[in-house]
């Protein structure tokens, strides 16, 4: 580390903080900005791919669901890399793949290129959450650990936002394609900005990093206490359903039930995208505020769910399906059983919690690779008719089967858990 590195012990405003949120969370914060525009454009160019390409709604939503299965299935090795090369370097590294998958999806002539395409794009963007909560905790003091969290979060919908209007924008003077190109660009940005703004830290590199074999072994032990799959199931559900609609059925829905055009689509998948970058923060904020009034936070994520799942109960209803109120309510909401992750690392020890997280995330993003790509098979049981799009009740049986895995999910973390 160089001399001229300030050391970060303060816990007040500082030139310190100034420097880490400068040159490392700011440059960190450009690669999950880049992972949240790649997970959520395909809701906003799904008509031009199912136009070109000439697929339905299962090969969509297969196509679009393939960045979580390389993304859940990388968070395992994704531990160890981190704390063996440090977040700088891997992160780095990383967004190299996911700016090739970008180039992939681009010159892609048919859908197995654009499937591989988006795999490596997920493989690419799999650390763009948990590399910067590692570098947080090599910079900053621990109790600055939940605000940086929580601000960081911010530039994920930010990429939502982006992946929204701008794109929609953008389309109506270039083709898909050649946006790809330009998202492949702005990732190999992000690369280097890591790489080389980013100053090494000493401690990023662990003397003696944990052995594979070790890790697996340790994730078995995770995956058979009963702690983990008490909540596990309600994350699984909450944030695979919200994620695969607002990444991508929010879209078709809007179009398909509510009637609406591309333009008015996308305007409403902006204000979701800006209700769910307000929800990263404000989620955090009332389990913070509350928990220090005595309130837990898992009955704060058990109230959220529940407010969660009447706004799911609504949209399969398909009544109001383009109120304002309605789709910045899924937008906040959505965001509860991110909970989930603090909760459970609360229930384990300080050196098991990040392992325990990681595995968590894997899981829960596994599972929305099947939520996404089931939810497409679903809707295309359904024939559409000749303008192209699927009727109401497709999404009511769609929605609804979610709505009914998400209660079910919630019913058995209220199940008291037996002792040990």
């Amino acid at each position: 580390m160089p001399a001229s590195t300030p050391n970060i012990t303060t816990t007040t405003l500082s030139p310190a903080m100034a420097f880490v949120a400068g040159r490392v969370l700011l440059p960190f914060a450009c690669g999950y900005f880049m992972s949240y525009l790649f997970r959520s454009v395909n809701a906003v160019i799904a008509p031009n791919l199912q136009r070109d390409l000439g697929i339905g709604a299962g090969d969509l939503g297969t196509l679009t669901a393939a960045y979580f299965v390389t993304f859940s299935l990388f968070q395992l090795p994704l531990g160890i890399l981190l704390d063996r090369f440090g977040p700088r370097r891997v992160q780095a590294g990383l967004l190299l793949f996911a700016a090739l998958g970008a180039v992939i999806f681009a010159v892609g002539s048919g859908l197995t290129h654009l499937v591989i395409g988006r795999a490596l794009v997920g493989l690419g963007v799999a650390g763009g959450l948990m590399s910067a909560m590692k570098a947080i905790a090599l910079w900053l003091p621990k109790e600055r650990w939940a605000l940086a969290n929580g601000v960081f979060m911010t530039a994920g919908g930010l990429g939502a936002l982006a992946a929204t209007l701008p794109v929609e924008l953008a389309l109506e003077h270039y083709h898909w394609t050649a946006l790809f190109w330009g998202l492949a660009a702005l990732t190999v940005c992000a690369s280097a900005a890591i790489f080389f703004v980013v100053p090494e830290r000493e401690r990023a590199v662990a003397p003696a990093p944990v052995s594979l074999a070790t890790q697996l072994r340790e994730c078995g032990q995770f995956l058979a206490d009963r702690r983990f799959w008490h909540i596990a199931p309600v994350s699984m559900m909450g944030m695979a359903s919200g994620m695969s609609i607002q990444g991508l059925w929010a879209a078709p829905y809007l179009r398909d039930v509510g009637g609406l055009d591309r333009p008015a689509t996308a305007q409403v998948l902006f204000l979701v995208a800006a209700a769910l970058t307000a929800g990263f923060t404000l989620t955090g904020l009332a389990a913070d505020r509350l928990q220090r009034r005595g309130f837990p936070m898992n009955r704060t994520m058990v109230w959220g769910v529940a407010l969660y799942a009447v706004v799911l109960a609504v949209l399969a209803s398909g009544w109001t399906p383009t109120n304002p109120l309605l789709w910045i309510a899924f937008g906040i909401l959505s965001n509860t059983t991110a909970l989930a992750y603090p909760i459970l690392s609360g229930q384990f020890t300080p050196e098991q919690a990040g392992r325990v997280n990681t595995l968590l995330n894997g899981v829960v993003f596994g599972f929305t690779f099947f939520a996404q790509a089931g939810m497409g098979w679903l809707i295309g049981l359904w024939p559409r008719d000749a303008a192209g799009n699927y009727p109401v009740a497709a999404y009511q049986w769609t929605f609804g089967l979610a709505l009914v895995l998400l209660l079910l999910a919630l019913g058995w973390y209220l199940k008291p858990q037996r002792q040990s």
